[in-house]
This record gives C-alpha cells, sequence and structure tokens, in this order.
C-alpha cells in the first residue's frame, strides 16, 4: 500500500502578489503612481477603487482595472482619533491607461 505523495498543481488564489520591479526608476518611464485607501469595487471585482484621503471631507477617489496595475507598495497605515486604522497603498498603473477620478459636488447655480 503505497500512497501518492507527488507535488501536485496549487490553487491560484483571487488576490495574487505584485512581482517587485529590479529598478524602480525604469518603472517612472512606464508608470504612473497613485496613493490612497484601497476598496473593493461594489460590483466590478475586476475593478479596483483607490480613497486618495480616507479622513478627508472631499472624498475623491480612483478607479482603475486590475490588470492596469503592475506593482503595490504598502505605505503607512493612517490612524484618526477614534483609534480606526486604515490600510494606504502606491499603485503603480500603466501609462495610457483608462482610469476614473471621482470627486463629489453639491449641484448649485454658479453665478
Amino acid at each position: 500500500m503505497g500512497t501518492d505523495n507527488y507535488p501536485q498543481e496549487a490553487p491560484k488564489f483571487q488576490i495574487q502578489a505584485y512581482e517587485k520591479p529590479k529598478d524602480i526608476r525604469l518603472m517612472r518611464k512606464t508608470h504612473v503612481s497613485f496613493s490612497g485607501s484601497p476598496k473593493k469595487h461594489p460590483y466590478d471585482p475586476e475593478k479596483v477603487i483607490l480613497v486618495a484621503d480616507p479622513f478627508s471631507t472631499s472624498n475623491l477617489f480612483y478607479e482603475f482595472t486590475k490588470q492596469d496595475i503592475s506593482y503595490v507598495e504598502e505605505l503607512p497605515s493612517l490612524v484618526n482619533q477614534d483609534g480606526e486604522t486604515l490600510t494606504m497603498v502606491r499603485v503603480w498603473v500603466k501609462k495610457m491607461s483608462i482610469g476614473l477620478r471621482c470627486s463629489p459636488f453639491i449641484v448649485e447655480d454658479t453665478r
């Protein structure tokens, strides 16, 4: 009675690690970095939302597709006065990719 103890292919995880670039200076020629707190997209698992300043009253955020992000750097976390901690990251997005920048505003007549 022998047991088959051979290596098997591991299942892929939904979140995969990004490979660190060999030279970050070269990446600056082909990518642009954005910093903020990452959030799950509410209905599209292939997109990422990045809240630029999560504790601010001005809630500017970016939306990118996962395939356009080449590298993610972890930044120091933010803590508010209530002790709530938020993860902060820097994402490197390929130049010429389509992204969305959204900033809410109050609708008013301008004079």
